[in-house]
């Protein structure tokens, strides 16, 4: 830096005069020297070769990145010209594969995955529905992705509706993407137990986690399968309430559904992790809301807590559904 700085204000490569101003070796200014051309900092002059003047830092990445970047269109290029090949071939596969393998197919890897959902979302002319369970853990990098690509569905004039666990609501990140989503046409909606994952685009594939604890997925092509899940998210879409601020009105009704909702799973005998699976609750949260629970019951058991509140009438008699959900 103090060699980079002497060329700047002197117009000089002298290795004898730096030193002898900087208080170093000449050798040392030498090897200094030497590294800022290489890193193209400095130059010497066509005229002289004891003048040498300092590039700008910005000048000197530009000829540094210039090959690199050259690689990469050229790369890029190769690319284009591979998808433009293999293309052609699409029509074929989709036509002459057997019809087992249009109607289901496995994905294993999570790379396929995002590269299959990324295509179908493309494709996508009418309509996406999605049920979202554990919404209250999505990270905030997540949702910027997702608010990303529902932009440019929404912006096509795509529908988009998405289910989510009632404890969404109080997740800051799932808040402000809601909000924003909603303002573009999208619409969410929020029920106290979801019957799993799933993403529908155009009612004509559907996309379900593997059941391995992979982060795999089987896209479902087969039309009266998709049809079976499509009238699944309609009928909780239809009982699910509509997803607004955490401070609205809707709040305490969704915390007074979730309450008997751990009091229906308490009175079945689950334990405290299956409950909080199928509420998309973390499990110490779901351990607070027992205790309190527990405590405003006077039971001295959680099985107790469920029993008592049936028999007084606090919950209704229907259990939610059965099914699990895991996030894949």
């Amino acid at each position: 830096m103090a060699v980079y700085t002497w060329v700047l204000r002197h117009r000089s490569l002298s290795a004898d005069a730096a030193a002898a101003e900087l208080g170093t070796s000449r050798q040392e200014v030498a090897e200094s020297v030497q590294r800022l051309l290489d890193a193209h900092l400095v130059y010497r002059s066509p005229v002289d070769p004891a003048v040498g003047f300092a590039r700008a830092p910005e000048a000197a990445l530009a000829r540094l990145s210039a090959p690199s970047e050259a690689r990469i269109r050229q790369s890029q290029y190769q690319v284009a010209l591979y998808e433009e090949e293999l293309s052609s071939f699409r029509p074929s596969y989709e036509e002459h594969r057997p019809p087992d393998a249009r109607a289901f197919e496995v994905i294993d890897t999570l790379e396929d995955v995002r590269a299959t959902l990324n295509r179908a979302s493309e494709d996508c002319r009418t309509e996406m529905i999605s049920s979202q369970p554990g919404g209250g853990h999505r990270v905030p990098e997540a949702m910027q992705e997702a608010i990303t690509r529902d932009r440019r569905l929404l912006e096509r004039g795509v529908s988009i509706r998405t289910l989510y666990h009632h404890t969404a609501r109080f997740h800051a990140p799932s808040q402000a993407y809601v909000a924003a989503a909603s303002a573009l046409g999208g619409q969410y909606r929020t029920a106290h137990a979801l019957f799993g994952r799933l993403i529908v685009f155009d009612r004509a594939s559907a996309f379900i986690p593997l059941q391995d604890e992979s982060w795999g997925a089987v896209v479902i092509r087969e039309p009266d399968t998709v049809g079976y899940l499509c009238d699944v998210f309609e009928q909780t879409w239809d009982s699910a309430t509509p997803f607004v601020d955490a401070a609205s009105e809707g709040l305490e009704q969704v915390s007074r559904q979730v309450n008997e909702t751990i009091l229906r799973l308490l009175a079945t005998g689950l334990k405290d992790e299956t409950v909080a699976r199928r509420l998309g609750m973390s499990l110490r949260t779901v351990r607070r809301h027992i205790a309190e629970i527990m405590d405003e019951l006077n039971a001295t058991s959680r099985f107790q807590a469920g029993v008592t509140a049936a028999l007084n009438g606090v919950v209704g008699a229907s259990a939610p559904p059965e099914v699990e959900q895991r996030a894949p």
